[in-house]
């Protein structure tokens, strides 16, 4: 039997889910709450993750084209602030 950890919690398809690299090259993923995200080495994986812990809603992962640094402390940035004219969608 294969373990596999549970999505967060709090599920909400207008939640949106910011994907972009930071400014070592890695893949960041971040709930735009703070409820989750993480480092990635890879674009692929990136959107797994996202996919599996948003409850696979494509249509809330926005991918950045400027660099995005993951928030460890819970202050993550009004979400005005980091889409700016880079928003992209991803699906």
């Amino acid at each position: 039997m294969k373990l596999v950890e549970p999505p967060s919690c709090r599920k909400s398809a207008a939640a949106l889910v910011l994907i972009g690299r930071n400014s070592r090259g890695q893949w960041v993923v971040q709930e735009q709450a703070g409820l989750y995200g993480g480092l990635f080495v890879s674009r692929a994986e990136a959107i797994k993750y996202a996919l599996f812990e948003n409850g696979h809603h494509p249509e809330t992962i926005v991918e950045l084209s400027r660099t995005i640094e993951l928030d460890t402390n819970g202050r993550f940035a009004p979400i005005g602030l980091l889409l700016g004219n880079g928003r992209r969608p991803v699906a």
